[in-house]
């Protein structure tokens, strides 16, 4: 079995010190307004290490200031807190790096802007340039050298460059090949439909084929085009945290190396195949990108224990799920996309089939160096959403977040003012449906 399909690791980061922390408050416009925050936080010993500074989403002619740093403890967060409290407005602990307990008023550090993300670059917990004694090339010197030439590219990408050029190999190509020749064959009796639509306009548009390994950069720039999500190179598995968190911005994180040629069919990892084959064709599709972007709003600044939760929804749906398309079901998880075995036992009449019902879901136990014994099967992937959304609706999370596209930001709905303007933006949208409507006569 392949178990390409663990992108999630099951860690939570707590522990990790110092505490990354991020504070948002408002000001009035008055001179020195700014300084005499600034001097606040710096009497407590505290170096920031990014401000930002924004229109305010209040009524007010007020502005948001946003202020990273990395505290030493709960209390000396509180500390900021509190000296900010008697000079600005609406102090908010946006993130203090998981935390629990310490800060019943905090949630753990998430990313605001898209740009954040380049912050993942190098917290990779494993598979990285290093491989498990157990790893088809762990041995291989020549293997391990090549991984390390290729992770570096995503270590030093930041958001907004191109993603740089792989030369494949001629051996590389080849095990490309084997990968690329078995599944196709397999496509067309197993995977979904939105899956087999897809395909073709990436051999197409992306180069895809037996005797190429397509550019991430290239498949991105698709991806762009047809739902907003885009690539970014990652080194390895990332923490179910991060990974999630990068869903929110519509960014998949991918890996760009490919598994060992002494065993073309069979990978430890995520890897280049498993990306491009398995995941790709079902981010062109709408439903599934809005399904993929719902998960990881829900994952921004959720505790350890419900990003568990919504890992493991996730495994069983973008990386294990299956969906019942009229008598049928097919696979569209890229877990068993990418997997010739798991894709033909998913099917047959062995493992067991539940219900998409996302709170038990939540609560399955999985192996990953096995076939799944169970499988959730999804009626569709608008309805899966749905379902996910009211899941997040009982997540213990005091406020709810919305994606500005336009800013590739993260907005947190937190106070009457910002809720009142983004349901002025929604009535804005909800004037050029109904227009739209009336044009068509409906």
């Amino acid at each position: 079995m392949s178990s390409a399909a663990n992108h999630l690791h099951k860690c939570t980061d707590s522990a990790v010190a110092p505490l990354k922390t991020t504070i948002h408050f408002s000001i009035t416009d008055k001179v020195g307004a700014l300084d005499e925050c600034l001097t606040a936080i710096r009497a407590l010993n505290i170096s920031l290490s990014r401000i930002e500074s924004r229109p305010s989403k209040t009524a007010e002619w007020d502005y948001d200031f946003f202020v990273d740093f990395d505290a030493v403890n709960a209390e000396q967060v509180s500390q900021v807190a509190k000296s900010l409290e008697v000079l600005a407005k609406q102090v908010h602990i946006v993130g203090a790096g998981g935390a629990s307990g310490d800060l019943p008023e905090s949630t753990p550090w998430f990313p605001r802007k898209i740009i954040d993300l380049d912050t993942f670059a190098d917290k990779v917990l494993e598979m990285g340039e290093e491989l498990d004694s157990d790893h088809p090339g762990a041995k291989d010197a020549a293997y391990r050298a090549r991984r390390a030439e290729i992770t570096k590219i995503a270590k030093t990408y930041k958001t907004g460059q191109p993603i740089p050029h792989v030369e494949y190999t001629q051996t590389e190509t080849e095990t490309w090949a084997a990968v690329f020749a078995k599944l196709t064959t397999m496509f067309p009796t197993h995977a979904c439909r939105e899956h087999q639509y897809v395909f073709p306009l990436l051999i197409q548009n992306c180069d895809y084929g037996p005797h190429n390994i397509p550019q991430l950069e290239v498949v991105s720039k698709f991806l762009k085009d047809c739902t907003g999500f885009s690539l970014r190179p990652v080194m390895g598995l990332l923490t179910s945290r991060d990974f999630l968190n990068g869903l929110a911005f519509r960014v998949f994180h991918s890996t760009q190396y490919i598994r060992h040629h002494s065993k073309p069919l069979y990978t430890p990892e995520p890897d280049v195949c498993h990306e491009l084959l398995g995941h790709v064709p079902l981010f062109a599709n709408p439903d599934f990108a809005d399904f993929s972007q719902e998960i990881g709003l829900a994952s921004l600044g959720a505790s350890d224990e419900d990003i568990e939760r919504l890992a493991t929804i996730y495994w069983f749906t973008v990386e294990f799920g299956i969906c019942r398309q009229g008598d049928q079901i097919r696979a569209y998880g890229a877990g068993l996309l990418s997997s010739f075995g798991e894709l033909e036992y998913s099917l047959s009449d062995k493992p067991e089939i539940r219900p998409f019902e996302p709170a038990k879901v939540a609560q399955q136990k999985y192996p990953i160096t096995e076939y799944q014994p169970v499988y959730f099967v999804a009626e569709s992937f608008k309805d899966a959403q749905m379902r996910v959304r009211e899941f997040a609706n009982s997540l213990n999370r005091p406020f709810s977040v919305r994606y500005n596209a336009y800013t590739e930001s993260i907005e947190i709905l937190d106070s009457k003012d910002k809720v009142i303007r983004y349901a002025q933006s929604i009535k804005t949208d909800m004037l050029t449906l109904v227009d739209a409507l009336e044009k068509l006569g409906v």
